[in-house]
């Protein structure tokens, strides 16, 4: 499944984008890092180093005209993990000029999605994000073949078409 998708790597394939940068999330949980675990004892959020590293990286990108676009499924009610994520996307996800929306799973009926998150690059870079069942990083594939970003673009389309963005939605 390949090596993680490290920083250094992610800006690469970032910089190299001219116009847009989509992801589309599926899971209710993933990797429970530091930021996640002081939020489940304190109830706050607090940036850490990684986020302002995202702000920045992200931000980047942003004021130079690519569009980076983040779709989440997510079931309702929300775990903690995906609580936890809409409670962190203003100070992070919109802080650094991504545009985020949400969709309850039980609004997806008649949608294709493939099984596994994935970014898509500019329409020519495709990079699918694999996680072990307990939501630890097993890796990413990068791939060009123009039918499956085809695929993959069209399921975030109609994704993002049913999706509420953050601002209005309000989980359950």
């Amino acid at each position: 499944m390949g090596t993680p998708l490290t920083n250094d790597r992610f800006d690469d394939l970032l910089s190299a984008a001219n116009r847009s940068a989509v992801h589309l999330e599926l899971r209710d949980a993933y990797m429970a890092d530091d930021s996640f675990t002081r939020w489940r004892e304190t109830g706050s959020v607090v940036r850490d180093a990684d986020d302002e590293w995202w702000i920045s990286t992200v931000g980047k990108q942003v004021e130079r005209g690519v569009v980076v676009r983040r779709a989440r499924i997510v079931s309702e009610p929300l775990s903690a993990y995906s609580r936890w994520l809409w409670e962190c996307t203003p100070a992070v996800n919109l802080a650094a000029g991504e545009t985020v929306r949400w969709l309850p799973r039980h609004r997806t009926a008649g949608l294709l999605v493939p099984p596994s998150d994935f970014w898509v690059f500019d329409s020519e870079v495709l990079v699918w994000n694999h996680f072990s069942g307990d939501g630890e990083w097993a890796g990413v594939e990068v791939n060009r073949s123009r039918e499956l970003i085809k695929l993959c673009l069209e399921a975030f389309e109609a994704v993002w078409g049913r999706a509420i963005d953050h601002q209005e939605y309000r989980p359950a």
